[in-house]
Formats: C-alpha cells, structure tokens, sequence
C-alpha cells in the first residue's frame, strides 16, 4: 500500500507548471494574480528539480551497484550545435 505523498509527484508538477505558464503567456491576467500565479510557479519548479535529482540519485546510486556505465551528461541539441549553427 502507498503512503500518502507530502508533495504532488513530478507529473502533476509539471503539469500544473505547464497550465500556469500558459495562463500567464496570455496575458489577461490581472498584476495581482499574476504575482500568486508566478509565485506557484516558482514553488512547482523547485518541486520539479528536487524530484529529478533525486531520480538521478537513485540512477546513479543503481549504476553503482550494477557496476553500469558512468553517467554523461545530458547534451541538448542546441548545444551540439558548432559556432557556425552546423552539427
């Protein structure tokens, strides 16, 4: 049986980050609630990184034990990218 979370799990998160984000992008919305809003969204995201470093840890920490492969970092595809925007 589950215990009860504390805090949202990653999805919901992110997928309440998602919906505030898109609310403030439209830009109807009053200064005051704006702030409320950006204020959430800044609370979503730090629960949002504290849940991936704490699946990196467990990734790392299960590599560890299996003798795996070390980890690399995470390339993004802009930044694969040389000086003159060619890859």
């Amino acid at each position: 049986m589950k215990s009860k979370q504390k805090t949202p799990d990653f999805e919901q998160s992110l997928t309440e980050l998602e919906a505030l984000v898109a609310r403030l992008e439209q830009g109807d919305v009053p200064l005051e609630d704006a702030l409320k809003t950006f204020e959430r969204g800044v609370a979503l995201t730090r629960q949002c990184q504290t849940a991936l470093r704490t699946a990196q840890q467990k990734v790392e920490v299960l590599l560890a034990r299996n003798g795996g492969e070390e980890i690399a970092p995470f390339a993004d595809e802009d930044e694969e990218e040389d000086d003159d925007g060619e890859r």
